[in-house]
């Protein structure tokens, strides 16, 4: 009797286990497949990456590798600092992610992340990831800043109220990493050689005389 109760009860553990486990591998696919439909993969430590390997014939890895560091340099918009370790570029940098409503478009948060880029000879890749993301709010002056410093990663599950909301941060994210890329491609076929930083304007220097 006793043989036959611990089997039963060896039974429904195996089972238990073997449900939990199939229900996680059902979950992981289908994350899977969410990140697939989005332009991303997930990592080994279940982390969205916006990934991407290019071929540029014709340069060296050194060239290519200063190509980039003077693309970041000059950027316009928000300047990237890039450290270097183990030949591998990397930098902190954020999309905004914009929403429109009642035909105004205004800023809903911003996704910060961590930018890899690698290179070889006629070839490079770049990959963004550890994507969290932090809502904006109108401080006293009516602009949008952070509401927190702490964002939230864009892996983590919201309840049945905020899904819809964060589909759509999800998406918006997918688009501005794509539009990034495109940028950063662009950005790689000008030479480090010829991108020549905006000259700074000598001021006018006057003398008493005329002595010069």
């Amino acid at each position: 009797m006793k043989l036959l109760i611990i089997w039963l009860w060896s039974f429904i553990a195996c089972s238990v286990v073997f449900g939990q486990e199939r229900q996680t591998a059902e979950i992981r696919k289908a994350e899977a497949e969410q990140a697939q439909e989005l332009g991303f993969s997930i990592d080994e430590r279940g982390k969205y990456v916006y990934y991407e390997v290019v071929t540029q014939k014709g340069k060296t890895e050194e060239e290519l590798k200063k190509n980039a560091q003077a693309y970041f340099k000059n950027l316009k918009s928000a300047k990237m600092l890039l450290s270097e370790k183990d030949s591998v570029l990397s930098g902190k940098g954020k999309l905004i992610l914009n929403k429109t409503a009642f035909v105004l478009t205004r800023p809903s948060g911003e996704v910060r992340y961590q930018l890899y880029l690698d290179f070889k000879d006629g070839k490079y890749r770049f990959w963004l990831t550890d994507f969290s993301f932090i809502p904006y709010q109108r401080d006293r002056y009516g602009n949008f800043v952070p509401s927190t410093p702490i964002g939230s990663p864009l892996e983590l599950k919201p309840g049945k109220l905020n899904a819809a909301e964060w589909e759509f941060y999800l998406k918006a994210t997918a688009r501005e990493a794509l539009l990034f890329g495109e940028e950063l491609k662009k950005g790689m076929l000008l030479d480090a050689a010829i991108i020549v930083p905006a000259a700074k304007v000598a001021p006018v220097q006057r003398t008493k005389d005329q002595k010069w």
